[in-house]
């Protein structure tokens, strides 16, 4: 897994424009399977409220929040 695919991941999902994961595999150069890994990943490690909307068809959060990546002292 690459870090900066799940940093872009991230933010296409805040900005709800994920479009489908076939859209999404392609725009990010994985394979559809490599897509959803990276939803659970982001869903289940980083904990994060990560829901599909079928309509819009988009990946989107579902409670507001931050993910926070840098180092903090």
């Amino acid at each position: 897994m690459k870090i900066h695919k799940i940093k872009h991941l991230i933010h296409l999902i805040k900005q709800e424009g994920t479009g489908t994961p076939a859209d999404l595999a392609n725009r990010l150069d994985l394979s559809e399977r490599m897509v959803y890994n990276y939803v659970s990943l982001i869903k289940d490690e980083l904990r994060a409220p990560v829901a599909y909307n079928k309509f819009k068809k988009t990946y989107y959060f579902s409670e507001r929040g931050n993910i926070h990546w840098e180092w903090k002292n």
